[in-house]
């Protein structure tokens, strides 16, 4: 056991899963508190319009610097030397990206849906789309250097400043309405974006803009942005769709359901952010060196996901007693969604296998048929189920992408092993030697 624990104590895996846990333990508390203020205060009907909101803006999020957290740490992880070439780009980059992603979000968002307030609508733009997005990639900036107990003190910043936002408006504003919040939620998000930017600046230096790089690397940061916008569908166009063939009521309850298994699901993201950028390193050695750094996470992962499923089954009842009578139905839909974690996880660990090993371009292309699956799935069931059927079609969702994802690995992983066989034994069978 001493050996054991010592040998813990040494993996710069474990250290920095740890960093990640405490900091997302810390914002989870933290984020725990707003939540529940913003729910009570709010109540479900101005806070499914907030809810849609978050969803219509976060389907064009993905495409704010077309995937250049994601380069960032791909080329840091490999090359710390290129550190101010890949943050300088990004910042470049998420900033004009950002400003086009606020007009289209504002010129199209309110066709969507008349239920949701353009003012609303344009405040929840501004902060996701250029000052949230500019403090993510201040984390991808930290996570590139496997400084994790940096990046999970930008999160816990953002989680304080949002805090300190809603219990602010609860103490002045008697009944605070969902654009108000939204005008909050902007102010809080500027300043943890101006803390999150002075950090990088003093602790990993200046960035340098390199233009003509940007467009060599156009086409893979592309393939990171689609496969996000696709995420960000199977995950939340549910709730957009809600808004608009059901009833904000409906969508402020299966967000709130939503919510809290994404709460569920802290401890296993932050083991995978701190193991993001060593599944780069290993795709030096191609799809079996991943996969197989993959298996040694996963059990961790579903062991996890396991419990976490049988909390939130258990746990559900006590949903209305911190949120409010108005939430009774969060415990029928928290219960549908319960097994999320463990479908989530599992297709989280083998989506980092293929883009670490280079085959972003097949992660993306799975993602988009189980977005397209996810629209097309919810077009039936929400307008005859209402959020039931938001929850069967993320269940059915979030299954197949896992199952897609396990075969895509396998079948890659045995064709190069029969290529590896054949190279190996090609000379034997060759007449010349």
């Amino acid at each position: 056991m001493r050996h054991l624990f010592h040998k813990l104590r040494q993996s710069a895996l474990v250290r920095n899963t740890g960093w990640m846990l405490a900091g997302n333990g810390l914002r989870l508390v933290i984020q725990a508190a707003y939540f529940i203020l913003v729910a009570r205060s709010l109540g479900p009907q101005s806070y499914g319009a907030f809810a849609a909101a978050i969803a219509m803006v976060g389907i064009v999020s993905p495409f704010v610097g077309f995937g250049c957290g994601n380069l960032l740490v791909k080329h840091v992880a490999r090359d710390h030397a290129s550190f101010p070439r890949a943050w300088g780009n990004g910042l470049f980059l998420t900033l004009i990206t950002g400003m086009l992603g606020i007009i289209l979000v504002c010129a199209c968002g309110t066709l969507w849906t008349a239920s949701v307030p353009r003012t609303l609508l344009i405040l929840v733009a501004v902060s996701e789309l250029l000052l949230y997005k500019t403090i993510d990639l201040c984390v991808f900036a930290f996570g590139a250097f496997e400084m994790m107990g940096r990046c999970a003190l930008v999160n816990a910043f953002l989680s304080m400043a949002r805090l300190i936002a809603i219990a602010s408006l609860t103490k002045f504003v008697a009944h605070p309405t969902a654009t108000v919040w939204g005008g909050a939620y902007l102010v809080a998000t500027a300043f943890a974006m101006l803390f999150a930017l002075s950090a990088v600046r003093r602790n990993l230096g200046r960035c340098a803009l390199q233009l003509h790089v940007i467009w060599g690397e156009l086409r893979e940061g592309l393939y990171f942005s689609v496969g996000l916008s696709a995420t960000s569908i199977y995950n939340d166009i549910d709730k957009a769709m809600l808004a608009r063939l059901g009833t904000l009521a409906a969508t402020g309850v299966y967000a709130a359901a939503y919510r809290l298994v994404d709460v569920a699901l802290v401890p296993v993201s932050s083991m995978l952010s701190a193991a993001y950028p060593r599944f780069f390193r290993k795709g030096v050695d191609g799809i079996s060196a991943t996969m197989a750094y993959a298996k040694q996470l996963f059990l961790w992962s579903i062991t996890y996901s396991l419990v976490a499923f049988l909390l939130l089954v258990v746990c559900a009842p006590l949903v209305p007693r911190i949120l409010g009578a108005s939430y009774a139905n969060s415990v029928e839909s928290l219960r549908w969604l319960a097994l999320l974690p463990v479908l989530k996880a599992c297709h989280y660990l083998f989506a980092n296998a293929l883009t670490g090993a280079g085959l972003q371009g097949l992660r993306t292309l799975l993602q988009i048929v189980v977005a397209i699956f996810n629209v097309l799935i919810n077009l039936w069931l929400i307008p005859a189920y209402s959020w039931r059927g938001a929850a069967w079609s993320s269940l059915m969702s979030d299954g197949l992408l896992a199952l897609l994802m396990w075969t895509a690995l396998i079948l890659i992983s045995r064709r190069a092993r029969q290529t590896r066989v054949q190279s190996e034994l090609s000379p034997l069978g060759d007449p010349t030697c």
